[in-house]
């Protein structure tokens, strides 16, 4: 699985103590390296419940493939840790398949990692999941924000529901509501409710590569963690704030469902969850049609959620309207 996941650069072979990567051969110039970590957190706890571990793997490339897009950088190679008590081989295949589906989906390769059996330390059926992701880009189009200024547009991409973030929340809203992973959605009687909260993490790397290379996109916001209100603020340059507007974009089900039966009140939605937007570019007003143009073209749903404005004194980074009538409309 892992070989198949090869590119420019490496071979993507195994069993070695370390993995070589050959930037001039993977076409860079002057590179600026990029990495991220992270893993997929309470949602591993759904697959483990459901017995259904071939998307996880596809969470873990996402959470740090996309975080190495935000900055403009290429994805280049990917390693894995994965600890258990005891491993059973076919949840290890089904998980290490999904790893390599999300490398390809991000054009990266997997060039190793770690399988840890420690006995004691986890429970029988439980284990977790890390990445580590390395990429590339040209020094002189590293995007890091500061070109943003006050009335550029923002654009969203949809999300595919609740990638990775919110789970702990999610399985606790699943219990009180009497319900097992494996009954029918209530929302969605075509698939359970644990297909729908396993569907894995959108990657955006190739689309958003695309859209950048213009040089119209001035800054990218990953909506993992802290939601709408904590994330795009860490891309704007002081003095600046972000206006988001809820009734701009549709929103899959599940997030309606989880508001209404987890009295969760709307702020604490957009802190906790995507609800619905994966990802957000800030481009100014003139090259937002075109920058849209070619993220619809690498077949991303669009849309123009916001605009950033002038920081007033105490004035959140972030604010958004229009929950309420989101989820009611």
């Amino acid at each position: 699985m892992a070989a198949g996941t090869a590119r420019a650069g490496t071979s993507a072979g195994l069993g070695g103590f370390g993995a070589l990567f050959d930037l001039k051969a993977a076409g860079y110039r002057d590179p600026i390296l990029v990495s991220t970590t992270d893993g997929v957190g309470t949602k591993l706890m759904v697959a483990i419940a459901a017995g259904k571990h071939d998307t996880v793997g596809i969470d873990l490339v996402a959470m740090c493939v996309n975080d190495l897009v935000v900055q403009g950088a290429e994805p280049l190679l990917f390693l894995d840790y994965f600890a258990t008590g005891k491993l059973d081989v076919a949840a290890g295949r089904a998980i290490v398949a999904g790893i390599a589906e999300g490398c390809r989906q991000a054009g990266c390769a997997l060039v190793g990692g770690e399988t840890a059996e420690m006995p004691g330390m986890y429970a029988q059926g439980d284990y977790d999941l890390a990445g580590f992701a390395v990429g590339a880009v040209e020094r002189e189009r590293v995007i890091d924000g500061s070109r943003v200024t006050a009335g550029d547009v923002i654009l969203g991409l949809a999300s595919a529901g609740l990638h990775s973030n919110g789970f702990s929340l999610v399985r606790k809203i699943v219990e009180v509501s009497d319900l097992s992973y494996g009954d029918p959605a209530p929302f969605d009687s075509g698939r359970t409710l644990g297909e729908v909260l396993l569907t894995p993490t959108r990657i955006y790397v190739k689309s958003c590569l695309s859209a950048t290379r213009g040089g119209e996109v001035k800054a990218l916001a990953h909506i993992t963690g802290g939601g709408l209100f904590e994330n795009i603020p860490r891309v704007l340059p002081e003095g600046l704030a972000a206006e988001v507007d809820a009734r701009r974009w549709p929103r899959p089900p599940v997030f309606a469902w989880l508001s209404r039966s987890g009295g969760v009140a709307d702020a604490e939605m957009a802190r906790t969850f995507n609800c619905g937007i994966g990802m957000m570019l800030v481009v100014a007003p003139e090259a937002a049609r075109a920058v849209a143009a070619k993220l619809r073209a690498a077949d991303e749903q669009v849309h123009e959620i916001g605009r950033i404005v002038a920081r007033r004194p105490g004035m959140a980074a972030a604010t958004v309207e229009g929950m309420a009538e989101a989820w009611n409309g």
